[in-house]
């Protein structure tokens, strides 16, 4: 078939993530199917990883195939080797190519030149893996997805851009909350806005966490300060200094909402000490499902009835 990358959730269509998030939950029963037997798959990453490294290597094994892990100093994408030679490079190597960079714009360049499959593992514009974990999340505490209603409290970051696409793709109402000038791009918006005349979505933005929050089934937030930005750290703290969620943000949602975060978290900054250890919290719960929503994902693009070169 031909190649088809995953670089935003939007490449994607809402069936397909519905079939991808009923996959997830099949394959977590295990066992795992060797799908990838005989696959050869590289992650590429500019940036350091716990959650994505870990989960895709691991996903990758389980599934038959083999994985290699390439390091910013062994590649020195776009600085030793332009983004479009590595690609040419790695497709005559692999069957697919993960890639977790800081421009997204790098991102698009592997994908244009490469021969095999990209997925983004992560870029400064999204975070299509992550979301679709989430999605997969609430399906399982939740029991559905459609006519819930999803809060996230703070930056429009890489995260909250894929978090809304996936969320408008399954029928889910998304509010932000943010401070001026730290919302999402007007051109995501715009995009996940023509998407709910399909779904149904409700999408809202605001500057007042109490307005996103009230009667939320789920509460959601990222860190002020993305990989990247660390410069950005005293500035963005002032802020978003009124937009952590602490216990008492948390009582304006249902009494059965759900906490989540992607981590890494830096508590007592955007989520309040003790909040990831409380009974409303899903946050490690929401970190597992990266395995297995990435198992599903990587049985679609590159299984033996899925894509392949």
């Amino acid at each position: 078939m031909d190649k088809k990358d995953l670089l935003s959730v939007a490449d994607l269509s809402a069936a397909e993530v519905k079939k991808i998030i009923a996959l997830a939950l099949k394959i977590k029963q295990g066992p795992a199917p060797k799908s990838l037997s005989g696959k050869v798959l590289a992650l590429l990453f500019e940036k350091p990883s716990l959650r994505t490294r870990v989960s895709f290597e691991v996903a990758i094994h389980q599934l038959g195939g083999y994985c290699l892990y390439l390091s910013p100093d062994e590649v020195g994408l776009g600085k030793r080797e332009p983004a479009p030679d590595v690609a040419r490079v790695l497709s005559r190597y692999l069957d697919g190519i993960i890639a977790r960079t800081f421009s997204h714009q790098t991102l698009e360049a592997l994908a244009s030149h490469s021969t095999v499959p990209v997925i983004n593992a992560l870029s400064d514009s999204e975070h299509p893996c992550q979301a679709l974990a989430d999605i997969l999340t609430i399906r399982e505490k939740k029991g559905k997805l459609k006519g819930l209603t999803l809060a996230f409290v703070g930056d429009g970051n890489n995260v909250a851009n894929s978090l809304l696409l996936a969320a408008v793709f399954t029928g889910i109402n998304f509010r932000i909350a943010s401070p001026p000038g730290y919302t999402i791009k007007s051109e995501v918006w715009q995009k996940a806005k023509g998407l709910t005349a399909h779904s149904g979505s409700q999408i809202s933005l605001t500057d007042k966490p109490e307005q996103a929050v009230k009667d939320a089934d789920i509460v959601y937030t990222d860190v002020w300060t993305s990989m990247g930005q660390e410069v950005e750290s005293a500035i963005r703290r002032k802020a978003f200094a009124h937009y952590q969620v602490d216990a008492r943000l948390l009582s304006l949602a249902k009494k059965d909402a759900i906490f989540m975060h992607p981590l890494p978290a830096h508590h007592g900054e955007e989520v309040a000490a003790g909040i990831l250890e409380s009974p409303r919290s899903v946050v490690f719960d929401q970190a597992e499902n990266r395995l297995h929503l990435q198992k599903a994902l990587l049985v679609k693009m590159f299984g033996k009835s899925g894509r392949t070169r």
